[in-house]
């Protein structure tokens, strides 16, 4: 199937029809270094602009259904991504690098010890990953619950064995702040 010789507003009906990642992945082509020069402008951090492109192209994917063709899918895109960013800017300015849990996370953390059965200790886990971005949740749950390995995410998520592993990690360490952050307060 050759995908090149299709608009963009083509390939995002195709896909939409089919569910056929070869239309979505010519989009990607087409458009991950422009969306990772513009997340780069904004961040002005590699890493960062790394990051948001494959979390941007992720949204995308599971928002397609929300491009209504009233503006091309290019323009669509530039503003997914340059909101995300500010918003992920703004974010960052606004925190510390402790994420905010609820009122109803900190109380089961509080209620939680050493001896709490596996089952809440899941649900504490659920609640954590519910509360901090989707896009990093999804790599816990796709580790630990798809019990993917390294490569078959980085596959799915096209970007190179490093960057999942990076990524994981970050998320790791994030929920375990969390969760000695809590248990010390």
């Amino acid at each position: 199937m050759n995908t090149n010789r299709h608009t963009d507003e083509e390939l995002v009906r195709y896909y939409l029809a089919t569910q056929q990642s070869d239309y979505f992945g010519q989009l990607y082509k087409r458009y991950s270094n422009k969306v990772y020069r513009r997340c780069l402008t904004i961040t002005k951090d590699p890493v960062d602009a790394e990051d948001f492109t494959q979390d941007i192209f992720l949204r995308v994917l599971s928002g397609l259904h929300n491009f209504k063709e009233k503006s091309t899918f290019s323009t669509w895109l530039y503003t997914v991504s340059t909101n995300y960013c500010m918003d992920r800017m703004k974010l960052g300015r606004r925190r510390s690098d402790w994420v905010e849990l609820d009122h109803e996370i900190v109380k089961s953390l509080a209620e939680t010890n050493d001896y709490a059965g596996m089952e809440e200790r899941y649900q504490l886990v659920d609640l954590i990953l519910e509360k901090i971005a989707p896009s990093e949740s999804m790599y816990m749950r796709m580790k630990y619950e798809d019990n993917m390995n390294i490569r078959e995410m980085a596959i799915l998520l096209q970007v190179k064995d490093s960057a999942v592993k990076m990524r994981l990690k970050r998320v790791r360490d994030k929920v375990k702040d969390i969760l000695i952050f809590y248990q010390l307060n």
